[in-house]
């Protein structure tokens, strides 16, 4: 039996589809989880328990829960590496901007200045033994959006495999992760629509065939703030702290786990086109198509399988 379930939850809708002879009670346990998630891993929840890391910048170490302590620790190591557009300890300049949001705001010149000394992620200290996070300095703040639904994704993915689910797909805000053949396609695969940036919601570029697999898409035509004739759209560059300048409109990854998506559509996000495809057909199982301003569409050498 195939059900979907939908939620609302993390400022999207999620959509959960299973094929089991009992889907129900497991979609309900990973709404439960999901909600769980959400209560320890988010920057905007005050009662979360990465806030409560966040409050203690400067202050003290915290214990933390295994799997937030392990999504900081592959943000952190991600945040480090050379040339990576990833920035876990971002959340001053992300919390001032607020993009997204009704209080949403352009920050002054110097108060971005100011706030790019606190989004050093060097200075985001680990101990593995005791599990514990420690921000070195005050103000500083960890922001996990751009890894976290993918990590979430790869959770109830796993989840329902061990729970005998024969195929699936989690779809969280598009966020998308399929496995098992698809119920409705005698050849097994699943077909996935790469959004047109800047059309309205389900109108596609091109479709991809894909099967036990993700695809992320990420992109600076959702969210915007318009301030004085002004756009401005959520995808902050580390190094500057305004939102990435390049003529890139989406990235979409399509690789094994969805963190992976997620961790490269950030890394990669703010250098141009040609770089970012330079650079996709130098990595293993991860595979792209990049969107320009310009219309155009570029794939990485591995892309041809799927199309």
């Amino acid at each position: 039996m195939q059900e979907t379930k939908t939620i609302r939850l993390m400022g999207t809708i999620i959509q959960l589809t299973i094929t089991h002879p009992r889907p129900r009670p497991l979609l309900a346990e990973a709404e439960r989880r999901l909600k769980s998630y959400e209560a320890r891993f988010s920057a905007n929840d005050a009662t979360s328990e990465l806030s409560f890391v966040n409050k203690c910048a400067g202050v003290k170490p915290v214990s933390v829960h295994s799997q937030l302590f392990d999504l900081i620790q592959i943000g952190t190591k991600h945040s480090c590496a050379a040339n990576s557009r990833l920035n876990i300890a971002i959340g001053p300049l992300v919390q001032n901007w607020r993009i997204g949001f009704a209080d949403a705001r352009v920050p002054t010149d110097s108060d971005i200045q100011r706030l790019l000394q606190q989004t050093n992620p060097q200075k985001i200290q680990l101990d593995t033994q005791k599990q514990t996070v420690y921000l070195a300095e005050k103000g500083m703040s960890i922001d996990l959006g751009a890894l976290a639904k993918g990590y979430f994704t790869d959770l109830l993915v796993t989840y329902f495999k061990e729970n005998g689910v024969q195929s699936g797909m989690v779809n969280l805000g598009g966020n998308l992760m399929v496995f098992g053949p698809c119920p409705s396609r005698e050849l097994g695969y699943w077909k996935i629509g790469i959004q047109q940036p800047g059309a309205s919601r389900n109108q596609y570029a091109l479709t991809i065939k894909v099967n036990d697999c993700s695809v992320v898409t990420s992109g600076i035509y959702e969210r915007h703030l318009e301030h004085n004739g002004k756009s401005y759209h959520h995808i902050l560059d580390p190094q500057t702290g305004y939102p990435a300048e390049t003529d890139v409109t989406s990235i979409t990854i399509v690789a094994k786990d969805s963190l992976d998506g997620e961790i490269w559509t950030t890394r990669l996000f703010g250098k141009t086109s040609s770089e970012i495809v330079a650079e996709l057909n130098q990595l293993p199982a991860i595979d792209g198509i990049v969107m320009t301003q310009k219309q155009h569409i570029l794939y990485s050498n591995g892309m041809k399988k799927y199309l």
